[in-house]
């Protein structure tokens, strides 16, 4: 973490091109994480009253009818839907955990930056097993909205998540008052069942998904592919606005340049179509 304040003042005076305005999302651990970011938001000319947003990113040489939009500054806050994890993780009970998220709450508004809450493990723990309550990843996700959460991803960290399970905890979620518009689902695919569960999720009218190109990150489970999920969701007749050629270039590439395996199938499918 010691890097985090160069990383950022390189986003925000050197953001790559593009030709619409890129949403930065940080995981903010606790306070003076949050403290760190708002200073060099400042620092780097936001206006104390305005949003603090990076500025706006050139045009892309690629796509000169395109217009320059301004990039924007996110966080995240997570908990834990077990206390085993939670103490794990993070050192604290769930209680605590959401205590700690008041402050980093209050001055993310008082800095008007949008903020995005996770329930971690809310299929499947590596401590207590595959049987998570339910009710308790709803308990927590209402009181991250309550607290002014703009959303909050409910994760199957581990991927242990199965098509019954996940449609009853969508089911949960929606007795208990929580719309899906302020939903996303974070799936990973440690068993292959990540798509399978965006299936139910979609069934269940949430439009919101989490991935990364080439499957890369992972802690250590396997993230769902960005390739993947795109495919699937064309495969539905969905429209995402997303160039699957493109995005199986940029998992390509990636993946080499960091020396790891790509691990979407539609993304190497596509490509090897591509060169017959």
């Amino acid at each position: 973490m010691a890097s985090t304040t160069e990383i950022l003042e390189k986003i925000l005076t050197s953001p790559p091109s593009a030709p619409q305005g890129i949403a930065y999302n940080y995981l903010v651990p606790n306070i003076r994480g949050l403290e760190t970011m708002v200073k060099t938001l400042q620092v780097k000319g936001a206006q104390a009253s305005g949003y603090p947003t990076p500025a706006a990113s050139p045009q892309s040489e690629q796509s000169p009818t395109s217009t320059s939009a301004s990039n924007s500054s996110e966080i995240s806050l997570f908990a834990a839907a077990t206390e085993t994890f939670s103490q794990k993780n993070t050192n604290c009970s769930i209680a605590e955990s959401l205590e700690r998220c008041k402050p980093i709450m209050e001055l993310a508004k008082q800095n008007n930056i949008r903020v995005r809450g996770y329930v971690s493990v809310a299929l499947g723990c590596p401590y207590e097993g595959p049987d998570v309550d339910p009710h308790k990843v709803a308990e927590i996700t209402a009181t991250l909205l309550e607290m002014g959460c703009d959303e909050v991803s409910v994760a199957d960290t581990t991927g242990m998540g199965t098509a019954p399970r996940t449609q009853k905890l969508l089911q949960t979620l929606k007795e208990a008052g929580i719309l899906e518009e302020d939903l996303a689902l974070h799936f990973h695919d440690t068993y292959g069942m990540a798509l399978v569960n965006t299936v139910v999720g979609l069934e269940h009218g949430v439009r919101i998904f989490d991935s990364s190109v080439g499957g890369l990150g992972g802690c250590p489970y396997s993230n769902v592919a960005t390739e993947d999920l795109i495919h699937l969701l064309h495969s539905l007749g969905c429209e995402t606005g997303v160039d699957m050629v493109k995005m199986a270039e940029i998992g390509d590439w990636i993946t080499k340049e960091l020396n790891r395996p790509d691990d979407s199938r539609a993304g190497k499918a596509t490509l090897a179509r591509i060169k017959g």
